[in-house]
């Protein structure tokens, strides 16, 4: 392990350590409360950023894509919890759009369902960073308390695979899924698409695009969407510094994503924009209250239900963009995610009625 290596585990845990302080000094060290638009933000999310400024983490735009992505898989890892059981893990390839792609399999414990309902999941990272093993601890969770399989998709990132790469490969990793779910002892009318961030744009096109198929999603679970990478949301004005992502950042993903801005328009980039949205499969949406994508995602929520599609959505408005990765940090997260998995297991069970 090199020094750079060893330096990004310690702070890590240091800030894994220091976030687990009790709350009345929690309290103290993070300062008066932090208000943006009627929100008042989790004490512990507030000291959390001041730990990443107090330790003098360097600004996304300013590190290399290789860089970042180190960062970004250890700052899940040392955050994310401990690992919540499962009955297997299995990797594997399937054919991608240019050659085999990689997926990872979660199975749950204790299930004894012929077909498992299955979450097809896309990791975030702002299509640049975000990995299978940085998200490890995320689709653990979500298999073991859900009581679905998740099958986590390796798909192409950016800047080596430009839009729309990334998008591509998401629509072949679910077709793959639909053909092959009964075999892998899958319910391919049960498929839940879903991601968070950049994830969360990708499994709204794959909603979008596959509304016509003999399976298409049962639903859509959407963690904090990007849905359109303009952002000239108000909440990109008033969170778009200081809460984790910021403007810079989402900035220096775009740059990286897009062959140029013109794509902005191309609703498999900004789903937000495209024109028709009826019989797409009905939706969870989960937004953060401190998140520049906040209302982007409630936008695309408003949008869908003008469209007749069923929507439940919900805010979570003490927390900041990113969640998913610190439920071993905060427990205002921990609390969300669990929120989001009761949300997800009732759908499911309405579907089957």
């Amino acid at each position: 392990m090199s020094m750079k290596e060893i330096t990004r585990e310690v702070r890590g845990k240091v800030a894994s350590l220091a976030l687990r302080m009790p709350i009345s000094w929690v309290n103290i060290l993070a300062g008066p409360p932090v208000a943006v638009d009627g929100r008042t933000l989790d004490g512990r999310a507030q000291w959390f950023m001041k730990l990443l400024a107090y330790s003098g983490q360097p600004g996304m735009q300013t590190m290399s894509v290789t860089e970042a992505r180190e960062d970004y898989d250890v700052f899940m890892q040392s955050l994310g919890g401990r690992p919540a059981p499962v009955s297997e893990i299995v990797d594997r390839t399937l054919p991608g759009p240019v050659g085999p792609m990689r997926v990872r399999i979660y199975r749950p414990a204790g299930t004894v369902a012929r077909l498992l309902p299955t979450v097809l999941y896309f990791h975030g990272g702002g299509w640049v960073i975000g990995s299978l093993e940085g998200y490890d601890l995320a689709c653990r969770y979500f298999c073991a308390r859900s009581g679905c399989a998740v099958v986590a998709v390796d798909y192409r990132l950016a800047p080596e695979h430009k839009f729309p790469a990334a998008i591509d490969d998401a629509l072949s990793s679910y077709r793959w899924l639909a053909g092959e779910a009964v075999s892998l002892g899958l319910d391919p009318d049960r498929v839940v698409v879903a991601g968070d961030s950049a994830g969360g744009t990708l499994a709204a096109v794959v909603a979008q695009t596959m509304r016509h198929e003999p399976h298409p999603p049962c639903l859509q679970w959407l963690i904090y969407p990007a849905t359109d990478l303009a952002g000239d949301s108000n909440s990109h004005r008033t969170c778009g510094e200081s809460f984790v992502l910021t403007e810079a950042d989402m900035t220096w993903f775009r740059t990286h994503y897009l062959n140029d801005v013109g794509e902005i328009d191309d609703p498999r980039a900004s789903p937000l924009r495209a024109t028709d949205l009826s019989g797409v499969a009905p939706a969870l949406i989960f937004t953060a209250g401190f998140d520049p994508l906040r209302d982007e995602g409630q936008a695309y929520g408003e949008r869908l239900r003008a469209a007749g599609v069923k929507v439940i959505d919900r805010e979570f408005e003490t927390l900041i963009h990113g969640f998913v990765g610190m439920r071993g940090a905060l427990h205002a997260a921990a609390r969300a995610m669990d929120d989001m998995v009761a949300g997800l297991r009732h759908e499911l069970a309405q579907l089957g009625r």
